[in-house]
């Protein structure tokens, strides 16, 4: 055993240009601000670079108006010798809906024609039919699996619930399994029993990915590790901590020196640093990056809310001038979830058990207003929830309407050709047809600036009909 622990060096999967700024500055940082800093990222020696995925695609067209494609494209022409990983939200991509199987294999091809090598799937239920088309996809196209198990709390959610769905995503074929920790839930103690529960039952690696909103990351990592994981998420210290990973340069000197060293040059890791040192201060300065979101959140804690959906229900109380509903609302949340099957909270579940939660206490009657969202998943849109709904908060929520029981993705036919029948007139590269698919109106809009910076116009001269009217 000592001698097969002198051979496990951690390995690290650095978040700086994906989840680190996503969490932080809410994906704002710009493709130009990544590329002078790639090579230096490639030379690190990281087991991969997650950069692509999430929010990011969202981010670029809507916010940054820049193609997301030519984004991962740029990267993979600098970034030679690491592999590059993305986030997916299986069977709901990168958008918030369900799409039809055929848009889900082709949105996999190109991501990994364009460059990505490790692809990460999660289902927000943790339903593995939301899955399954995307993992197949994903291996039919010579790609790395990695599904990620989405973690929480609830009477639902045992060592027994994590290890049955561990031994189903071997089962489907995955090449390696993340544990992923959105709310900054998991305790140091419970990480050192889940791993080696994990370790007994699956012979693929396990990835260990975290957020500091808690306050417990980085000990959470580090019993993870001793359990046996061997990949850490980790972020570069300017755009680490709080709401974002636990920081690389930290947990490469804490390991260093011991059966765990990573290998990593700490000199190298500071010339990066200082690199985005000032792209954080400059996010400071223009508001992007709220100085609340880097300290520890124990609430996150106290009600298994992640940090993001708190400062969504601050913003949604405001704007209805019920502030001091806040505690009323966060005492809610807990007893919506447990009428809707105990969903793990992140996206989009996260956003429909919290609206909710505001909607009974603001009418000050439990589902007198019920959102769209709500009926959605309480129906079976989004996949089975880790525990059924009973008949009499369907009643309430659905009425006498069925609720679906099969995959939702089995419900839909086949869309891709009529959505690029739609977009037809915007697309320059076939790329083009899957963000349109993913979000028509930000997409459209981004098609019509494009064509106009090209014929070097005023965007805002581009009307309805994509007529461009000259300067």
């Amino acid at each position: 055993m000592a001698e097969d622990i002198q051979k496990r060096p951690v390995k690290i999967t650095d978040t700086i240009l994906r989840d680190a700024h996503q969490s932080l500055v809410a994906t704002r940082m710009k493709t130009e601000d990544m590329l002078p800093i790639a090579q230096k990222l490639d030379e690190v020696g990281y087991h991969s670079l997650e950069m692509w995925g999430g929010a990011t695609f969202d981010s670029c067209l809507r916010f940054l108006k820049e193609d997301p494609w030519e984004r991962l494209r740029k990267i993979r022409d600098v970034v030679k010798n690491t592999k590059l990983q993305m986030l997916l939200r299986g069977q709901n991509l990168l958008g918030y809906r369900h799409y039809a199987d055929d848009v889900v294999e082709y949105f996999v091809q190109k991501s990994i024609a364009n460059g990505i090598d490790i692809i990460r799937i999660f289902d927000a239920l943790n339903d593995i039919r939301n899955l399954e088309a995307a993992v197949k996809a994903t291996k039919k196209e010579k790609g790395h699996a990695q599904i990620a198990i989405s973690y929480t709390l609830s009477e639902a959610h045992t060592l027994d619930y994590y290890i049955n769905l561990a031994k189903q995503i071997e089962d489907m074929g995955a090449d390696s399994i993340c544990i992923k920790d959105m709310a900054g839930l998991l305790l140091p103690y419970s990480a050192f029993e889940l791993v080696t529960a994990l370790k007994q039952t699956v012979k693929i690696p396990i990835c260990m990915h975290g957020h500091y909103t808690s306050g417990v990351a980085a000990m959470t990592y580090m019993k993870a590790i001793e359990a046996g994981a061997e990949i850490l998420d980790t972020a570069m210290s300017p755009f680490a901590m709080g709401t974002s990973q636990p920081a690389t340069e930290v947990l490469v000197e804490t390991f260093k020196g011991t059966p765990y060293d990573t290998g990593l040059d700490q000199m190298l890791l500071s010339e990066i640093a200082a690199y985005f040192r000032p792209l954080r201060d400059k996010a400071m300065e223009e508001g992007l990056l709220n100085p609340k979101v880097l300290s520890v959140d124990i609430q996150t804690l106290l009600y298994q809310v992640p940090g993001g959906m708190l400062s969504n229900l601050i913003s949604q109380l405001k704007q209805q001038g019920a502030e001091d509903k806040y505690y009323d609302v966060l005492q809610e949340i807990p007893r919506v979830r447990a009428d809707f099957g105990y969903p793990p909270l992140v996206t989009p579940t996260s956003q429909i058990v919290g609206t909710q939660a505001v909607l009974n206490v603001l009418t000050g009657e439990r589902y007198k207003m019920i959102s769209n969202e709500s009926k959605a998943l309480v129906r079976g849109e989004y996949g089975r929830t880790p525990v059924p709904i009973t008949q009499e908060v369907q009643k309430r929520i659905i009425g006498d309407e069925e609720a679906i029981t099969c995959r939702p993705a089995d419900l839909l036919k086949p869309e891709l050709k009529e959505i690029e029948s739609q977009m037809k007139q915007y697309k320059e590269q076939d790329e083009d047809v899957l963000s349109y698919a993913l979000f028509p109106q930000v997409a459209e809009e981004f098609f019509k600036y494009r064509q106009a910076q090209k014929t070097k116009v005023d965007p805002n001269l581009v009307d309805q009909d994509n007529k461009v009217y000259p300067v």
